[in-house]
């Protein structure tokens, strides 16, 4: 069974909200790939869209839009997602995973896209610390 964390920025004021989620709501996560849109209300914002924007597996090895599919992948990188070189024409061989995300997930990153009818914090009952469990 699918269980990951969703990390969910809001563009227009800056902020970022955490929701833990497992079971169905996960599943509706489960295969789509970076830039997808998926419904908020799996994570309690109901009425808002959510684009995939990356995320991370369990030891920390980032999504990279450029790799297809949920697999690891070893690519020698310039720079970009997993890698900053610290100098000019350095590359790296690191170990990345695909697109889409999958049970390896263990983390998901999204923004808002579409907002519903209600506040954020009415959905979310108050103050932004309720929102993770």
């Amino acid at each position: 069974m699918a269980e990951f964390q969703v990390a969910v920025a809001d563009p227009d004021d800056g902020t970022t909200y955490q929701f833990d989620v497992e079971g169905q709501d996960a599943n509706r996560f489960l295969g789509r790939e970076i830039g997808a849109e998926v419904e908020g209300g799996s994570v309690g914002l109901s009425g808002y869209t959510l684009e995939v924007t990356g995320g991370s597996d369990d030891a920390g090895r980032p999504m990279r839009e450029d790799v297809a599919g949920p697999d690891l992948k070893a690519l020698l990188l310039d720079g970009g997602t997993g890698f900053n070189p610290s100098k000019e024409g350095e590359r790296r061989r690191i170990t990345v995973r695909g697109r889409e995300v999958s049970d390896a997930t263990s983390q998901v990153n999204a923004r808002i896209t579409g907002r519903g009818g209600e506040s954020i914090e009415d959905l979310l009952g108050g103050d932004d610390e309720d929102e993770t469990e």
